[in-house]
C-alpha cells in the first residue's frame, strides 16, 4: 500500500536554501504572498514525479532553464538535495547542474529504516533507476526496499486545473478504458466520471449532488459513448433541471468545470496516498468554497491533502495545525505550521481568515 509523506527535506531548490525534517499532517493547508515560495512546494512535487517516470530531462528542457532551479543559480547553489521519509522508508536524492546547462542526478537512494539500511542505486545518472530497481527482491522477503518505495513516490499526484480554456482536455473527449484514476489535469474527465457512473454509482452520486449545490441549475452529465478506430471515446455534456436541450461542456463556465475537477478529484474512490493541488479558489465563488474546504476536510481521512491557497473565505474553514504559513526570510523560503495555543485568544474574535489578512498569523507581505 502506498505511504503518505511523513516529513521532507529540501536544500537549494529554487526559494529553498533549507527546510530540514518538516513534518507534513493528513491535511496540510499552505498560505503565503506572491512570491513567497507556495508555488515551488507544488514545482517540487511535480518534478518528483517526473523524475521517478524517468522523465527528468524533457521535463527540464520544456520548463527550463536548469540553472533556475537552484537556490540563488549555480554559482551559489551547486547541489539539490531531498529527503523524504514515509512509512518505513525513505528516498533521498540529488540533483546537480552541469557544464551544458542540464541537470544530472548526483546520487539517488533509498532507505528501510527498520534495519538503517541505505542503498545507492545511482550515481551522476541522467535519468532516475528507481523504476528500473523496483522489483529487487528484498533480503527476507520477494519484495525489497525499492519497490515499497517506488509504490509510494510514484503515486503522489499533482493535480492542476487551470486550464479551463475551450480546447482544454477536461472539456473533450477521453478514452473509454482511462478511468482508473483522474489525470493531474483533468484530461480524462469524462471518461472517469463515465466509469464512476458505471463501477461506483454511489460516488458518482455524490458528485451530482454536490455540483448541484454549487449549480442548482445543473441536472445530470450526460455521457455518451461513440465509437473509434482505436478507442471509444466518452463524451461529456449535462442537463438542465426541466429542460430536455443537451448542453456540451464548452456551456459550463471556467469556475464550474473546475468546481467538478476538484470535487472529482477528492472523491475518487482508489485515491492516491497523497495529492497536492494549488490555488482552487480560481474562479469560485465564496459558497463554492466553503463546500469545496467540506470535501477537503473529508477526503484528508482517505489521503494526505497538500494545498496552496490564497483565499481568507477557504483558509477560516480549516483548524489552526493544519495550516502552514509560507514567508521569505532573508531570501528564503520558510514554513512554519500554526498553533491553536497561540492563536486562542485571537480565534475567539476573529476567523483564521482575518487573522492572516490583518497579518497576526505570518505568511503576508513583506514590506521590509
Amino acid at each position: 500500500m502506498a505511504k503518505k509523506l511523513d516529513k521532507i527535506s529540501i536544500y537549494g531548490f529554487k526559494s529553498f536554501e533549507s527546510l530540514e525534517g518538516f513534518k507534513l499532517h493528513d491535511l496540510n493547508v499552505l498560505i503565503g504572498a506572491n512570491g513567497a515560495g507556495k508555488s515551488n512546494v507544488v514545482e517540487f512535487f511535480r518534478l518528483l514525479r517526473e523524475l521517478v517516470q524517468q522523465r527528468l530531462q524533457k521535463y527540464i528542457k520544456k520548463f527550463g532553464p536548469a540553472d533556475g532551479y537552484f537556490f540563488n543559480g549555480v554559482q551559489y547553489t551547486k547541489q539539490i538535495t531531498a529527503d523524504l521519509a514515509f512509512g518505513d522508508n525513505r528516498y533521498i536524492f540529488s540533483l546537480e547542474p552541469t557544464a551544458e546547462g542540464d541537470i544530472l542526478i548526483g546520487e539517488e537512494q533509498t532507505q528501510y529504516t527498520g534495519d538503517g539500511s541505505l542503498f545507492t542505486l545511482a550515481e551522476g545518472r541522467l535519468e532516475s533507476v528507481l523504476k528500473d530497481c523496483k522489483d529487487d527482491p528484498g533480503f527476507t522477503a520477494r519484495l525489497g526496499t525499492n519497490w515499497y518505495v517506488w509504490n509510494s513516490v510514484s503515486s503522489w499526484q499533482v493535480y492542476h486545473f487551470h486550464d479551463t480554456s475551450m480546447t482544454a482536455g477536461m472539456r473533450r473527449d477521453s478514452g473509454v478504458e482511462q478511468t482508473k484514476r483522474l489525470d493531474p489535469y483533468g484530461e480524462n474527465l469524462a471518461a472517469f466520471l463515465y466509469g464512476l457512473r458505471e463501477k461506483h454509482p454511489e460516488t458518482y452520486q455524490v458528485i451530482r449532488r454536490t455540483m448541484q449545490r454549487m449549480a442548482p441549475f445543473f441536472d445530470d452529465f450526460e455521457l455518451t459513448v461513440r465509437k473509434n478506430k482505436t478507442e471509444d471515446q466518452v463524451r461529456l455534456t449535462w442537463r438542465q433541471k426541466d429542460k430536455d436541450y443537451i448542453f456540451s461542456p464548452g456551456h459550463l463556465s471556467d469556475g464550474t468545470i473546475r468546481f467538478l475537477c476538484l470535487i472529482t478529484a477528492l472523491l475518487q474512490p482508489c485515491p492516491p496516498s497523497t495529492i497536492i493541488i494549488d490555488e482552487p479558489e480560481l474562479g469560485l465563488h465564496p459558497e463554492a468554497l466553503v463546500i469545496l474546504a467540506g470535501l477537503v476536510r473529508s477526503a484528508s481521512s482517505r489521503m494526505q491533502i497538500i494545498i496552496c491557497t490564497q483565499a481568507p473565505i477557504f483558509l477560516s474553514e480549516f483548524e489552526p495545525e493544519q495550516v502552514i504559513t509560507v514567508d521569505q526570510i532573508e531570501g528564503a523560503t520558510r514554513l512554519t505550521r500554526l498553533d491553536s495555543k497561540e492563536l486562542a485568544e485571537w480565534l475567539q474574535e476573529f476567523s483564521l481568515g482575518e487573522l492572516w489578512l490583518k497579518g497576526n498569523v505570518g505568511g503576508g507581505i513583506n514590506y521590509a
